[in-house]
């Protein structure tokens, strides 16, 4: 996910991303997401178990920006809001 104008990028997992996104756009939850306005859904993937899931998180976190810029832009190259 990231902000508006795509400076911030915030990678999570979750068991329900509907929920999960809903919260981020209506500031539900405070921290680095409301902090940073983090509102879109630039990239996701789906694991059948949770602990490939925290792997992929923690796998993820450790890329460097231009990385992350690639792998966002292998799925969606215009950055548009996943979500809408």
């Amino acid at each position: 996910m990231s902000n508006p104008n795509n400076k911030v990028i915030y990678i999570g997992i979750t068991d329900n991303l509907t929920r999960r996104i809903y919260e981020h756009k209506n500031k539900l939850i405070e921290g680095f997401t409301k902090k940073y306005n983090i509102t879109k859904l630039l990239y996701y993937e789906e694991f059948g178990q949770v602990n490939d899931a925290i792997a992929a998180e923690k796998r993820l976190k450790g890329w460097t920006r231009k990385k992350k810029n690639s792998l966002i832009m292998s799925m969606n190259p215009y950055w548009n809001d996943l979500n809408t």
